[in-house]
């Protein structure tokens, strides 16, 4: 893979982490409960929030192993057993991540929330994209294994 394809896809990767993280930060003083709460009580009063940072760890754990595995195939390593540990990783962070997803539509369903088809239906394509990463990872594992490296990168 050339370099500029896998700077380009590391910064792809890189904003996608950072946009999340800023989401995950912002978006508790929006909402509807919290919009004047001020300080630190935001973030420690809810346990719906304090979950969902908890289960936001697999996702950033997965971009990480992401972008290790792109530098991996910058050097054109994209068969090692590096590469294929890291897309393991990544595909049972997205597993763990459907699973808290799930546990998360639980939380609210037992919850005495006034919206809850608001939160079930972003748990749904949280739940969603992460199969579809999982089944492309699994695609890609499968790939490297049959060593048809050129299905996935582009000579």
């Amino acid at each position: 893979m050339k370099g500029s394809q896998v700077t380009l896809l590391r910064a792809i990767t890189a904003l996608i982490g950072v946009a999340v993280l800023i989401a995950l930060l912002v978006e508790p003083h929006f909402e509807g409960r919290n919009a004047h709460v001020t300080g630190l009580k935001v973030y420690f009063g809810d346990p719906f929030l304090a979950y969902a940072y908890v289960a936001s760890v697999p996702f950033f754990v997965a971009l990480y192993q992401a972008f290790k595995a792109l530098g991996y195939a910058a050097k054109n390593e994209a068969s090692s057993g590096a590469v294929m540990k890291a897309l393991r990783t990544i595909r049972y962070c997205a597993i763990v991540t459907i699973g808290s997803v799930a546990l998360g539509e639980i939380f609210i369903a037992l919850g005495d929330s006034d919206d809850r088809a608001g939160g079930v239906c972003v748990g749904g394509l949280i739940a969603f994209g992460s199969g579809v990463g999982a089944v492309t990872v699994a695609m890609f594992e499968r790939a490297l294994v049959r060593g048809d490296e050129d299905a996935i990168l582009p000579p």
